[in-house]
Order: structure tokens, then C-alpha cells, then sequence
């Protein structure tokens, strides 16, 4: 391996996935922002965050992820030119997607109905019943914006949503300050408030994108290609195909974590919100990990709408050989910060003993979860989904849910053995993953 062979990927993933990177930084901020001034508010607040935040997570994730199938589309029709083709590609995936999240906003409104049931302390029921709805109505939004992000993303444009996502972001923060604690004339609406605020923020993202697609210049052929366009069903069935495994395959990585919420909610209060603040702090390391993730996936994408196989790969390599770096980085940041992190959560003496016994498996995973990251996205970006849903069942519903229960309670290991748990999941699904990638890449050549 030379330097010389990588180096122009390397140039073009960061190009590419730091716009993606301050972004997705800029929802980190908004996610700590949210979780410190709701911890300062009660731990109570901050334990019912943590549960209904971890239980959307499923939802949310799947939402993204269906959406996550047009990117290879998008981005080899992109390498070819067919601008047009694009157009009518957005027209039908707005739809698909629609449908999706609406089936997803039904199933998670049934759960509402039945949250009594699922063993979380009888105190946190009034808090934790109207901040589910709010989040629970912000699950279109979230999904549609997310078509238009893929668009721009597969197009090489990242730093458009970067921009509206950190606008949002800003408006977020503010509306936190406003109704969490009734600053400047506002109602105090504790817990709610926050959901108020994040609400808001979704609708506005969705908002600001369409404006951009309606009224640049630069997306007239796209806008062409989706007024003259129609909904058809071979569109409809092709937008279907590539996303419904990468959605199940986030879904059930996602869902894997909300069995561990749920799960560290049957410890009480106190564990259910030392698992809140760990689970945020990792979302750091998966944050960054992502926003690279997706410029690997559409780099790969654009050589695969190339027939370019051995381009494929070099773009992968040089993605991992980044994202080794960033689990690193975000490695030490955990170990020297983590203390300072969690006071800023919370000054529970409590809570914060038991966070800081978590530090070791959050570092652990880092390493599994960067790796993962890096070939499912490059897998996604060759169009070759369907190896997702089952290295995805596999690996966080055959191993990671039982290890976590397994090493939670018969073990005796509690919360720390709940976060250890995520390492026996995250190995085992980078491993396929880049056994798959390389398998697709060779049937390829």
C-alpha cells in the first residue's frame, strides 16, 4: 500500500465529509445541549429522555436508513449525467418515504398506547407520556428532510443541509432556554419544552430545504426532471428495493440499543440515566463516524455508477484508514473528558459515580462501531443492500440483545455489562460487513 494510491480519495472523502462532519457535530452540540439542560432541570427529566429518546431511536434510524437507498442510486445516475432521471428519482422517493414514515408514525403511536407496559419507574409515566407524542410528531419531517439531504449529499453537495442543520440547530438551543425552564416570559415546560423546541426545529429544516430546491437556480435540471416527471411504479419499486434493507439494517442496530434502554430502565432511575449520558457522549464517536460513512458511501456510489471495481475498493480503504483515526481521536477524547462531560449532565452524585465506572466499555466499542460504519456504507454505495438485513439480524438480534441481558443480570454486571455488551454486536457485524463488501466488489470485477 502506497500513499500515493490513497491520497486523492483521501482528499475527496474529507472534501466531501466534513460539511457532513460539522453537521452532524452540530447535533451532537444540540443532543448534549438538550441533555445538559434537562439533566440540570431533574434527574427525573433526564431518565425520561433517555427512555423515550432511546426508544425513537429505533424509529428514527429507520426512517434515515430508508432513506439512505437513494444515495447509491443518486449518485451513480450523478457520475453519468442523467440529471433529469434524478429528478423523477426525488418525485417518487418523497412518496415512498411519506409512506414509510407514516406507517412508522402508526406503529409508534400504538406503543404510546401500551408504555405502562414495558417496566420503567411508575414516577417517570407523566413525563415521559407528552414528551413521547412530540417526538412522535416529528418523525415525518425528520424523514422527508432526509430525502432531500440524501439528494445533496449524493450530488456532492454537503454543505447546503450543513448549513439548514446548524440553522436548525441554533433554533433548537434557543427554544431549549425558552421552555425548559421559562426564561424571558415563556411558559416553564420542563421536559416538554424540549420537545417543543426540537419539534420546531425538524419542521424547519424540511421548510428551508424545499425552498432551495423550489427557488435555486443551480437544481433547475433536477426540478425539471421532477415537474415533468410522473409517479410510476417501476421508480416507486427501485427507490423500495434499495432502501427497505439498509432501513431494517439501522433499525435493528438501533433497535438493539433500545432493548439495552429499556432494559437499564429495569435498574432504576439512576442506571437509566448514567445509560443516557454514556449513550450520548458515544454518539460523538458515531456522529463523526458517520458523517464520514457517507462520503464514503457516495464516493463508492459514483465509482460504481462507473463500473469502476478497483476504484471502489480504494475509496473504502481510504475511508477506513480515516476512520481508524477518528476512533482514535474519539477514543482519548472519552478517556481524558469523559469526568468533565459528565458533570456537565448532571450534579447527582449518584448518577455520576456510576457513569464513570462506564468509561472503559464506551472506549471499548469504538473501535467495532467505527469499522461497521465504514463497510456498511461502502456495501451500500455498490447497490448490493440485501447482505444488510441479515448481517444486521445476526449480529444485534441473534448475539447483541442476548449478550446484553446475559451480561446485565444473570452475570450480575448491571449497567456496565449492558454498554460492554454493545463490543460482542459491533465486532461481529464489521466483520461481515467487510467480508461482504469485498465479496461484492470481486462478483463485480
Amino acid at each position: 500500500m502506497k500513499f500515493s494510491d490513497y491520497k486523492d480519495h483521501y482528499i475527496a472523502l474529507i472534501k466531501l465529509g466534513a460539511p457532513i462532519l460539522v453537521g452532524q457535530l452540530g447535533m451532537i452540540v444540540v443532543a448534549f445541549a438538550d441533555n445538559i439542560m434537562v439533566g440540570r432541570y431533574s434527574t427525573e427529566a433526564l431518565a425520561s429522555a433517555s427512555f423515550v429518546n432511546n426508544v425513537f431511536n429505533t424509529a428514527m434510524f429507520s426512517c434515515i436508513g430508508f432513506t439512505y437507498g437513494l444515495t447509491p442510486l443518486i449518485g451513480a445516475m450523478f457520475s453519468q449525467e442523467r440529471y433529469g432521471k434524478i429528478g423523477a428519482l426525488i418525485r417518487n422517493g418523497i412518496l415512498v418515504n411519506f409512506i414509510f414514515a407514516l406507517a412508522i408514525t402508526a406503529v409508534m403511536g400504538i406503543l404510546w398506547f401500551n408504555i405502562d407496559r414495558l417496566g420503567q419507574p411508575e414516577e417517570l409515566l407523566p413525563l415521559i407520556r407528552p414528551y413521547y407524542l412530540l417526538v412522535l410528531a416529528g418523525i415525518i419531517p425528520t424523514a422527508l428532510f432526509n430525502v432531500f439531504a440524501q439528494w445533496l449529499f449524493a450530488i456532492n453537495n454537503t454543505s447546503l443541509p450543513m448549513w439548514i442543520i446548524l440553522g436548525s440547530n441554533a433554533v433548537n438551543i434557543i427554544g431549549n432556554y425558552l421552555l425548559i425552564y421559562g426564561n424571558m416570559g415563556c411558559p416553564e415546560m420542563g421536559l416538554s419544552g424540549a420537545g417543543v423546541s426540537t419539534l420546531t426545529a425538524r419542521f424547519m429544516t424540511l421548510a428551508v430545504v424545499i425552498l432551495f430546491f423550489i427557488f435555486d437556480r443551480r437544481f433547475r435540471h433536477y426540478r425539471d426532471g421532477f415537474s415533468e416527471s410522473r409517479i410510476d411504479g417501476r421508480n416507486l419499486s427501485q427507490v423500495f428495493r434499495t432502501s427497505w434493507p439498509v432501513a431494517l439494517q439501522m433499525s435493528l442496530e438501533s433497535g438493539s440499543f433500545s432493548f439495552a434502554a429499556v432494559m437499564a430502565g429495569w435498574l432504576g432511575a439512576v442506571s437509566l440515566a448514567a445509560f443516557q449520558i454514556i449513550v450520548i457522549t458515544g454518539t460523538l464517536g458515531f456522529c463523526v463516524y458517520y458523517s464520514l460513512g457517507s462520503a464514503v458511501s457516495v464516493l463508492v456510489s459514483n465509482r460504481a455508477g462507473l463500473s469502476d471495481n478497483a476504484g471502489m475498493r480504494r475509496v473504502a480503504f481510504a475511508g477506513y484508514h480515516l476512520m481508524l483515526t477518528l476512533a482514535t481521536i474519539s477514543s482519548l477524547v472519552f478517556i481524558v473528558f469523559e469526568r468533565s462531560m459528565i458533570h456537565a449532565f448532571t450534579e447527582d452524585a449518584e448518577v455520576i459515580a456510576v457513569t464513570v465506572t462506564l468509561i472503559v466499555p464506551l472506549v471499548l466499542y469504538q473501535l467495532g462501531d467505527a469499522t461497521q460504519i465504514n463497510f456498511a456504507n461502502a456495501l451500500r454505495g455498490t447497490s448490493n443492500v440485501l447482505p444488510m438485513t441479515w448481517i444486521a439480524f445476526v449480529s444485534y438480534v441473534v448475539v447483541g440483545v442476548p449478550a446484553t441481558y446475559l451480561l446485565g443480570f444473570p452475570m450480575k454486571l448491571g449497567i456496565f455489562g449492558i454498554i460492554l455488551s454493545f463490543s460482542a454486536s459491533l465486532f461481529l457485524a464489521a466483520g461481515l460487513f467487510l467480508y461482504f463488501f469485498l465479496k461484492s466488489t470481486r462478483k463485480k470485477a
